[in-house]
């Protein structure tokens, strides 16, 4: 199957969902009864009411705006989505916003599974990271949403099934599901020349869309996996960075009692693995992934070893950053490593015994939180083939601790295996892999342009240009909606018309597959 389109977006988690709302027709005005508490910015949008937020000028609307990202844009659009929440203030947003299906930009996203992306593969009853309406969409409250859903929203934060649903019905409530096209595998995006007949230039996407077939008697059907390949115009890269587990590169990290997947932790539980009889469970990170795991392993009543590059007190450790009101369960894990941590008697110890005997560093002569053990400043040297695991400090003491699992949980890695060197050439330092925290895509600030990419039109946003939250990535979404919906403008008045560009990329296909005209943007995923 080969296809034309203009847009495709790679990824359809809260990123493709939202850019895809943008591109569909629904355009946000400055309302003009309305008021944003920053006058500086509300004098700037009131200077042209007439024109939508995706026609102004948005380097200058983010002159002098401060916020918790470090992308102007996305400063901008949460300012205005949702001001001051910082201060805890609920103002209602000064945006307005109008369907205008006339602006509509024909796009295509592409997901192997369901929208929402990863948020569908997450731990479905444990509370998000983020206050409730810091995950919702443009157009649809999550609080009233979650309220027809649950008689009673005590807490301000969702679980992260709760969240899935609310992406998925949020596609189906603004009329996207036309724009979606889930149960595909990207393999490959590559520039296409422009060709001797004088087709433009364009990127070709490959890959294979999952197809369900007959149905057997069982009451199962067959799945077949046919391949595609697309020319667009533009492509968005939106995959975010869940894709592959960060690993520690040690010796014995590939034993079958090494995991990385909190996943792995949770089918160990279900079948019966774990209970307090255990050996200690080894959690390697200081993420809130590690966090869930020890909770997880707490609550089983099997001890818990906890080793950790960081000190407690590093400002940098998330759990520094969060308020305890409203993280009680991670203020408690925080408590737990600071008031029990392990404490070296020897250059080098072996705890094969039981954990209940550690020396917790607390002068309470009895551990308030009995079964657990942290080690902060430490590093996992080995993993050994009896379930040992040798963890060395700073100053390079070692210990020896007997376990029944090993959870490593230190970051993930987005899979951008379809792209040329799995687009590291596109990174700020291209001779390191692609990192969300340490090694983003760069783009443009104000447009989310790829700097680096070897043609024009390819896009990148979310967690693959360093922001992991949803309250953020929207304004990667609006960044790039406005520079598209700006270049359309351009081609229009020099009367380069989508039609006129359609029939020359007609001209890039295989005369012997049927073409159609189709969407201007791609979001791709793998």
């Amino acid at each position: 199957m080969c296809n034309l389109t203009s847009h495709l977006f790679s990824g359809n988690g809260p990123s493709g969902i939202c850019l895809s709302y943008l591109l569909s027709g629904y355009t946000p005005y400055l309302s003009p009864e309305a008021s944003h508490p920053n006058p500086l910015l509300h004098s700037k949008l009131a200077e042209q009411p007439h024109l939508s937020l995706l026609e102004q000028d948005l380097e200058y609307l983010c002159e002098g705006l401060e916020g918790r990202s470090s992308n102007p844009v996305a400063v901008l659009f949460d300012s205005l989505l949702l001001p001051d929440s910082d201060f805890g203030f609920d103002h209602t947003s000064p945006l307005e916003w109008r369907y205008e299906p006339e602006r509509a930009i024909p796009h295509l996203v592409l997901g192997k599974g369901p929208p929402g992306g990863a948020w569908h593969a997450m731990e479905g009853s444990m509370l998000t990271l983020s206050l409730a309406n810091w995950m919702e969409l443009p157009g649809l409250k999550l609080k009233d949403w979650m309220r027809d859903k649950r008689r009673n929203v005590r807490n301000d934060r969702a679980t992260p099934a709760e969240i899935a649903s609310y992406y998925q019905h949020y596609v189906s409530q603004m009329s996207l599901e036309q724009n979606f096209a889930c149960g595909t595998l990207v393999t490959s995006v590559t520039r296409q020349p422009s060709s001797q007949e004088g087709s433009p230039p364009c990127w070709r996407v490959t890959g294979l869309q999952r197809r369900e077939g007959e149905a057997l008697g069982d009451g199962s059907t067959l799945s077949e996996e046919v391949p595609f390949s697309v020319l667009a115009r533009n492509v968005v890269l939106a995959t975010g960075t869940h894709d592959i587990p960060a690993r520690l590169g040690v010796q014995g990290e590939s034993l079958p009692f090494v995991c990385h997947s909190f996943w792995d932790l949770e089918a160990a539980i279900s079948r019966g693995e774990l209970d307090q009889s255990s050996d200690p469970v080894l959690v390697v990170g200081a993420g809130l992934t590690a966090a869930d795991a020890v909770l997880a392993t707490h609550h089983l009543n099997t001890p818990v070893y906890h080793a950790f590059r960081r000190s407690v007190t590093d400002p940098e450790l998330i759990f520094n950053q969060l308020p305890k009101l409203l993280y009680p369960e991670y203020h408690k894990v925080h408590q737990m490593m600071t008031q029990q941590q392990h404490q070296h008697n020897n250059s080098q110890q072996d705890h094969t015994q039981n954990l209940h005997r550690s020396t917790p560093s607390s002068s309470s002569s009895l551990p308030r939180y009995p079964g657990y053990l942290s080690f902060p400043h430490h590093r996992v040297v080995e993993f050994r083939p009896d379930r040992k695991c040798v963890l060395e400090s700073d100053a390079g003491q070692r210990t020896v601790v007997q376990v029944s699992k090993a959870l490593v949980l230190i970051g993930a890695h987005p899979n951008l295996s379809f792209l040329d060197n799995n687009g590291r050439s596109l990174g700020m330092n291209p001779e390191e892999p692609i990192s969300c925290r340490r090694n983003p895509i760069e783009v443009d600030p104000f447009t989310n342009r790829v700097i680096a990419a070897n043609g024009p039109g390819m896009y990148a946003m979310g967690p693959l240009v360093g922001e992991n939250f949803v309250r953020f990535l929207k304004g990667g979404a609006l960044a790039i909606a406005s520079d598209l919906a700006k270049r359309q403008k351009e081609e229009a008045e020099r009367g380069e018309g989508e039609i006129s560009i359609d029939r020359l990329m007609d001209k890039c296909v295989d005369r012997q597959v049927t073409t159609r005209a189709e969407p201007e943007v791609y979001l791709v995923d793998v």
